[in-house]
């Protein structure tokens, strides 16, 4: 049985900083990532990171100010904010998959995942 289960979500003011963390139980998964959706918008890719981690993807919107990473034991995946701004605010989902990660549009998508987590709700104020 999987589950991922999110936490670090939070309200942080403009110009702030946020960590968010999701731990897989039941196996470990070759690829790992981050979704989001804001209010009335649809869920975008946010960043996804490779087995070994050598490989990471982000969104053009976040390069730069977001860092995806995980640990050794390749159950928990991170993702550092900083430089947060309103335009990030909205519900950050955890996302994994069996296969490697290629550079590929492929992987903007959320049908490329095959388990989800629950969400954490990431709040920006200016």
């Amino acid at each position: 049985q999987v589950q991922l289960v999110e936490s670090g979500g939070g309200l942080v003011q403009a110009g702030g900083s946020l960590r968010l963390s999701c731990a897989a139980s039941g196996r470990t998964f070759s690829t790992m990532g981050w979704f989001r959706q804001a209010p009335g918008k649809e869920r975008e890719f946010v960043a996804a990171i490779s087995w070994s981690g050598e490989t990471t993807y982000y969104a053009d919107s976040v390069k730069g100010r977001f860092a995806i990473s995980r640990d050794n034991a390749k159950t928990t995946v991170y993702l550092q904010m900083v430089r947060l701004a309103s335009g990030d605010t909205a519900v950050y989902y955890c996302a994994v998959r069996d296969g490697p990660l290629y550079y590929s549009d492929h992987y903007f998508r959320a049908a490329a995942y095959d388990y989800w987590g629950q969400g954490t709700q990431v709040t920006v104020s200016s």
